[in-house]
């Protein structure tokens, strides 16, 4: 058999009886079948674009309904989009331009130095993501709207797409499905908050059409193609469209009228196109995936499902919550999708398969072993339905195959309307259930009866059935879309009252980002902008400090910072500035900003603040250490944060009080009572206090401790006076509270001073830092240890003068470089852990996907000709091939 023979179409009856082929060698007979396929074409496009308009306008009007940003003044940076989507794209906006401290592998800004290529492939690897480079730089929020809203709409389009793909029907309805997809609750809920998650979206019905085409034999290059942009996107969430779009092939491919043969044959190009993908995503996929891995840990969770009242009431509208499934795709498309199993146009197979599906998918949901296969084998810190819009998805699927073929018999409505207010009524006593949810449902449900009604009028009589038919399609758009606006708005007013927000960018942010461009000086010193109304709020503003909210915060960053006194948020995953002169020096922090509200931060309002700016002499980036060889095996932190920043300062400045006495008042009030030097500064270290602590005359300062989710900083509290005598007042959770065993520590700026000059003097003369790369130059005979004043994460190697590097080593959770007295200069290089075997694995892939392309090329011609060639038989034996002038006989002809 030739090679391509599998592929080969159907060349009719004459083909088969060895007579004259019905198609003539000037193809004129395939005209018909061309100008079929323009006109699906043609069909398709326009319920593509439909469903992006449709999407796109009822999502602005859902925005509009709530009062939000661009189209009202109330925030939309809740949780992560304002503490992370919106911070992450401002720094990739400087990147593009090359206005960043740093590059695509390394982020000098944030984190005293972090994995960017992490936190690209995680938050900004989307194509979508590089239109923020279209908008002026104060105009982020803008751009993070748009690029929201274009790939919802391209989600609605490419649902539309598949739709039409699947079977054959009105464009009209097609569009309203793929518009009810792509603005399911899952992405109202979830995927307008967390924008990197809808690449997902989108992924689900491309990674399904890569399916067909897998099923169909055709554009096997462009499948693995899809597949790769897919997972570069976003891998988590592809991973999740994957198995949707393993779900829907399966059941393509058995109830597909074929042979065994060709369904394994289907299934096997599919895992192709996939592996193929994946192996040209595995540059970034394996840099996330290691990043991951030494990212600081969060408390294990353990899977509870839901009840099964919480699960009906998110098919419902109006409805919001981060721990339950949000299925809502309106109440006329969950209505058609409930038709399915009743519906007898659809044949009994088709019908078996796909409820059958759909009800396991949905089981899944619920049971912890498939709960992990969903989540990647490890259950998500928050929103524990993070896959809900596959099922959104085949329950569009459903809708569309019980409607294709025309409105689904009277039967089956009233059934799937039985069904329908069964759920509804199941849903009754959730506590999601809002107050226009119930009264949105029956009218969204009455409109779609009388959509129904004319449909089926227009059936029955043929006078005006265009006009009914057309009264049947606003309806349905009417009640779709109406009630999708309601949900959209509803949700986001709920989101303020429920989950954390930020405001929005304003003066308050424009007037430090002015202040430190101003002051900016690195990398002779870094340039920290203090705590700003958001999170790494750095990024937004410039300069260069330990802010840093990200998924893959390095378990060695996190810990050294804790250890130091620093404070935390999100379970140690989001660290936040220390405004401490110790911790100043260790970092070269020579510019510090502070700022205090003008007035209060409200989400209707843009923030203003007062901003002080103070200069302090540091050491330089590297510090040299004589006292320190390593290996330093014994290095380790203990449990007093005075402590640890003496151990990287290399001088004592701290005086601990041996003994710290507590006591408990009157109204919830701990009084501690120590004894420290006259005039030091007092510094109270609380990491599990929340509340305010104030020595006795002194202001009251606030503490926000709240482990494991939280740990307060160490704060200052003022002079200890001329007596020695300290008394600290703590109100709060204080009896609650455990405080550790050296609570207090009093600062002596004397010795402070003393350590910084001998550092700077010692320490390297000049620095210079390009991209991810740092070279200092170190005074003559320097010898023991050069410090960096950057957290030792992995990826990090370093060499002395022309020496070849080698990984670096670490002092204290911070780059160590081992010298002699020979050393001039030290250099450090950051290159991404994974990125060289991923390029590799990406490599073998690309040739892999050539010689495919070539092979299927070569195919395909020696077909064509194939096919236009005529062969005559006698007697059973082929005795003449006749071909088209310019073309020879196929090679494998007997």
């Amino acid at each position: 058999m030739p090679p391509a023979a599998e592929t080969v179409p159907d060349q009719g009856e004459g083909a088969r009886t060895g007579g004259e082929p019905p198609r003539p060698a000037d193809g004129t007979r395939n005209r018909p079948q061309r100008y079929l396929g323009r006109a699906r074409h043609s069909i398709r496009v326009r319920a593509a674009a439909a469903a992006a308009l449709l999407t796109c306008l009822v999502f602005c009007l859902g925005t509009r309904l709530a009062g939000s940003y661009p189209f009202g003044p109330t925030t939309r940076n809740t949780v992560d989009l304002g503490q992370q989507y919106l911070p992450f794209h401002v720094h990739w906006r400087r990147v593009l331009l090359g206005e960043a401290d740093g590059d695509l592998f390394l982020n000098w800004s944030a984190g005293f130095g972090s994995n960017f290529l992490g936190d690209y492939g995680t938050y900004l690897s989307s194509p979508f993501d590089l239109m923020v480079v279209f908008f002026p730089a104060d105009r982020t929020e803008l751009a993070l709207y748009v690029i929201t809203a274009a790939k919802i709409t391209a989600a609605g389009a490419a649902m539309a797409v598949l739709l039409l793909r699947l079977r054959r029907g009105p464009w009209q309805v097609a569009a309203v499905l793929g518009a009810a997809y792509a603005l399911c609750g899952w992405t109202l809920n979830y995927g307008a908050t967390v924008p990197m998650w809808l690449d997902g979206l989108l992924a689900f019905p491309l990674l399904c059409l890569v399916g067909e085409w897998a099923r169909t034999a055709r554009r096997p290059v462009l499948g693995p193609l899809v597949v790769a942009l897919a997972w570069f996107a976003n891998f988590y969430t592809a991973y999740m469209a994957t198995l949707g779009a393993a779900v829907v092939l399966t059941v393509r491919l058995l109830t597909a009228d074929t042979t065994a043969r060709r369904r394994l044959a289907g299934l096997l190009r599919a895992s192709r196109s996939v592996l193929l993908g994946i192996g040209l995503a595995a540059p970034l996929i394996l840099v996330i995936f290691l990043a991951t891995r030494v990212a600081d840990p969060t408390p294990e969770v353990t899977f509870t499902p839901v009840a099964w009242t919480e699960v009906f009431a998110r098919l419902l509208p109006a409805t919001a919550s981060v721990a339950t499934p949000a299925l809502f795709i309106g109440t006329p498309a969950l209505a058609l999708a409930l038709t399915l199993p009743f519906n007898s146009a659809v044949a009994p197979r088709l019908r078996v398969a796909w409820t059958v599906a759909i009800c396991l998918v949905t089981l899944s949901l619920q049971w912890g072993p498939t709960h992990l296969l969903w989540h990647a084998g490890a259950s998500p810190n928050g929103l524990p339905y993070r896959q809900t819009f596959v099922l959104c998805g085949l329950l569009l699927v459903a809708a569309w195959l019980s409607t294709a073929r025309g409105l689904p018999p009277l039967p089956a409505l009233l059934g799937g309307a039985a069904l329908l207010v069964a759920l509804a009524s199941g849903a009754r006593g959730s506590l999601v259930v809002d107050r226009w949810t119930y009264p949105a449902f029956a009218t969204a449900l009455a409109l779609a009866v009388l959509a129904a009604v004319a449909a089926l009028l227009a059936r029955r009589y043929a006078v005006g059935a265009r006009t009914l038919s057309a009264l049947a399609v606003g309806l349905l758009v009417v009640a779709q879309a109406g009630e999708t606006a309601l949900t959209g708005g509803r949700i986001a007013e709920q989101e303020l009252s429920k989950v954390q927000w930020n405001p929005r960018v304003g003066p308050w942010q424009e007037d430090m980002a002015r202040a430190v461009e101003a002051k900016n000086a690195w990398p002779r010193h870094r340039t920290d902008p203090g705590e700003l109304p958001g999170g790494n709020d750095i990024l937004l503003v410039g300069g260069q400090g330990a802010e840093y909210y990200s998924s893959l915060t390095a378990d060695t960053y996190a810990r050294t910072l804790s250890a130091l006194g620093f404070g935390f948020w999100a379970k140690g995953r989001h660290p936040v500035t220390l405004d401490n002169p110790v911790t100043d020096a260790i970092f070269s922090i020579g510019t510090r900003m502070r700022s205090t509200p003008s007035a209060p931060v409200t989400p209707d309002t843009l923030p203003e603040g007062a901003i002080t700016v103070t200069d302090s002499p540091v050491p330089p980036l590297v510090t040299v250490r004589p006292d320190v060889r390593l290996p330093a095996r014994d290095a380790a932190f203990g449990d007093s944060p005075f402590a640890n920043q003496e151990l990287l300062l290399g001088s004592t400045v701290y005086t601990t009080p041996d003994r710290v006495r507590g006591k408990d008042g009157p109204g919830g009030v701990t009084t501690l009572t120590a004894s420290c030097p006259a005039g030091s500064q007092l510094w109270l270290w609380a990491p599990e206090l929340k509340g305010t602590a104030a020595q006795t005359g002194q202001p009251p300062v606030t503490f926000f401790g709240g482990l494991p989710s939280v740990q307060g900083p160490m704060q200052a509290l003022g002079t200890v006076p001329a007596s020695g005598a300290v008394r600290i007042e703590l109100r709060g959770n204080a009896r609650a509270a455990t405080l550790p065993r050296q609570p207090v520590g009093c600062l002596d700026r004397e010795r402070l001073d003393t350590a910084v000059q001998k550092l700077t003097a010692t320490g390297a003369t000049s620095v210079r830092v390009s991209g991810h790369t740092l070279t200092a130059e170190l005074p003559p005979g320097s010898t023991g240890t050069a410090l960096v004043a950057a957290p030792r994460i992995s990826g990090w190697s370093c060499a002395v003068g022309d020496a070849s590097p080698a990984p670096a080593q670490r002092y204290l959770g911070l780059l160590a470089v081992p010298i002699d007295s020979t050393t001039t200069s030290v250099s450090c290089t950051f290159r991404p852990p994974g990125l060289r075997i991923g390029g590799a694995i990406a490599a073998i892939a690309l040739l892999a996907l050539l010689a495919l392309g070539f092979r299927h090329r070569f195919a395909r011609r020696a077909t064509r000709v194939h096919l236009e060639c005529t062969s005559g038989s006698t007697g059973g034996r082929q005795r003449w091939i006749r071909c088209p002038p310019g073309r020879r006989p196929p090679w494998w002809t007997p």
